[in-house]
């Protein structure tokens, strides 16, 4: 089992064993106000990324439930906010999306989780992520940061890697602490799986 399948299977089996909650597109809407706090007090601005992370599943109804959020999110792309769906090499399903506004990001990525839920397949979802990156006013600049929501535990946490299987702690624990009561932040560490990239300085859905 690679390191990403085992990333995979705590992001579900294990954190379904121990979930708080079934899969709530609504919790998405915590980073509408959220991202706010994190450029105006830590200096870390919204890159115009977020993305969707969930299993596959062999049935018919699910790639319909999936074509259908491709067909609505394809209507977006003159407005700015365009969607990318494809499958990583470990076989997990990601759609990224990209925009000059924040809210469009939080919206899209709401209607993809929330359409998949509708669908009976909510316990497919993994996790939602808006990346960030740090100014000149922040810890260091040019850091790229991640919030990271795990649908299983139903809970926000900070993820901040410095390499292929490295993250910053101190920075996650000062993300955590300022943003938490803004978010729901898992307060159980033991939560904060690593969404490792594939290559150093690459996005953890690449």
């Amino acid at each position: 089992m690679g390191l990403f399948d085992t990333v995979k299977q705590l992001l579900g089996v294990q954190a379904e064993a121990a979930a708080t909650d079934e899969a709530d597109a609504e919790d998405l809407f915590g980073m509408s106000t959220a991202y706010v706090t994190m450029e105006a007090d830590l200096g870390y601005e919204p890159t115009g990324e977020a993305a969707l992370c969930f299993s596959d599943v062999d049935s018919t109804g699910f790639r319909e439930t999936v074509d259908e959020v491709r067909q609505i999110l394809a209507t977006t792309e003159e407005d700015g906010t365009v969607a990318d769906f494809h499958e990583d090499q470990h076989g997990t399903q990601w759609i990224v999306v990209t925009a000059n506004d924040f809210e469009d990001l939080v919206t899209s990525v709401h209607f993809g989780a929330d359409t998949l839920i509708e669908g009976r397949y909510g316990s497919r979802l993994l996790a939602a992520l808006f990346a960030f990156e740090g100014t000149d006013r922040a810890d260091e600049a040019g850091q790229r940061v991640y919030w990271v929501y795990s649908f299983r535990r139903g809970a926000y946490y900070p993820f901040v890697p410095t390499g292929t299987s490295s993250r910053d702690e101190r920075v996650e624990l000062k993300l955590s602490s300022v943003l938490d009561g803004e978010l729901d932040v898992e307060d159980d560490r033991g939560y904060w799986y690593p969404l490792w990239p594939s290559a150093p300085n690459a996005k953890p859905w690449e």
